[in-house]
């Protein structure tokens, strides 16, 4: 194998390993003003015409499709583009007439003190189920003389 077919296949596992290749996470066409607006792991880029300008997202984060739900993108009245992240109570505006980007924390006024938000939801579904679970074993257990050893599998 030659030097020069060892540089390619180097190159070409490099490129494949930064997701060079990948599929964007959102793509939107805004057909209004023949805009393409694609949302990528490195930021946001605008296809308009012939140009293509690159929106850098200041602390933009994301987790991938398996642990959360995609970050969203969508375009609003005036053109410009709004960026949700799926994880941190954050979007982003962008302007690009202006080829300016903002940020939006999102924060909770009234119920400050509670874990609320995109990872803190409050579930009492297990707590129910646990608890259903219990009142049940202990019942086959008192009433219909079932061993303990019967609730587990």
């Amino acid at each position: 194998m030659s030097t020069g077919s060892v540089k390619t296949i180097a190159v070409f596992l490099a490129l494949f390993a930064t997701r060079a290749w990948a599929e964007p996470l959102r793509t939107v066409h805004d057909a209004a003003r023949n805009r393409l607006w694609v949302l990528e792991a490195d930021g946001v880029y605008l296809h308009e015409a012939a140009n293509k300008t690159r929106f850098e997202l200041p602390g933009w984060i994301y987790a991938t499709e398996p642990y959360a739900c995609s970050p969203d993108l969508a375009v609003d009245a005036q053109g410009a583009a709004v960026v949700t992240s799926n994880i941190a109570p954050v979007v982003w505006r962008i302007e690009p007439a202006k080829l300016q980007v903002t940020k939006h924390e999102l924060t909770l006024d009234a119920d400050a003190d509670k874990d609320v938000g995109f990872t803190g939801l409050a579930s009492l579904g297990q707590a129910a189920y646990l608890g259903v679970g219990a009142y049940l074993t202990a019942i086959l257990a008192t009433k219909y003389q079932f061993g303990l050893g019967w609730s587990f599998p």
